[in-house]
């Protein structure tokens, strides 16, 4: 759309438009391009950017719980095991490349505030012997399973481990009645 057809559409002022045109371009939300009309001042067309489309996008809630009921309906455990690890080191690879190479109690301190952008409440804490990573609240609330299988836990303990580049244990979970989750480093042996 060009401002004119943008200012129809909205029923605000060219000023207004282009105040919140400029502001979605710092964000990278939308995208410009040059009409050439000849002579005279250039004029130019406004689209969504990739991540304009991203944010504008629908919820991909539902269409998440219905591929994780999917897996958890596979008939082959190890092709589930095998697709469940794929998604944790994917996400994982994610999360670390937002992580300084840095000591451990660094990276999960990092790691809590990366989760907190995503609406994860998490709490890094080192009371001298090891570091732990609390988080308040299950990320996937509707996708966790209470009964035997734990795949939700399990993907997350192996996500956090990839992420941190260190292996990674499930210490307490509020599926089994503690006020958290709680994920420390496999201590070494």
């Amino acid at each position: 759309m060009v401002i004119a057809d943008l200012v129809d559409a909205m029923g605000v002022t060219a000023t207004a438009v282009r105040q919140r045109i400029d502001r979605m371009l710092e964000m990278g939300l939308v995208q410009r391009t040059k009409i050439s009309g000849g002579r005279g001042r250039p004029s130019f067309a406004y689209m969504l950017s990739p991540a304009g489309h991203r944010q504008a996008g629908a919820d991909p809630g539902q269409l998440a719980v219905a591929m994780w009921q999917a897996i958890s309906e596979l008939p082959d455990p190890e092709s589930r095991k095998w697709l469940l690890q794929r998604i944790a080191q994917r996400v994982g690879a994610e999360y670390r490349e937002q992580l300084a190479d840095s000591s451990l109690a660094n990276r999960m301190d990092s790691m809590s505030h990366l989760l907190a952008e995503k609406r994860i409440l998490a709490e890094f804490s080192n009371d001298g012997s090891l570091p732990v990573l609390d988080v308040h609240a299950c990320p996937y609330p509707d996708l966790t399973d209470e009964g035997e299988r734990r795949d939700m836990c399990h993907l997350e303990q192996e996500m956090l481990s990839e992420a941190l580049g260190q292996p990674m244990e499930l210490s307490r979970c509020q599926l089994d009645g503690h006020s958290c989750c709680q994920f420390a480093p496999v201590p070494s042996q």
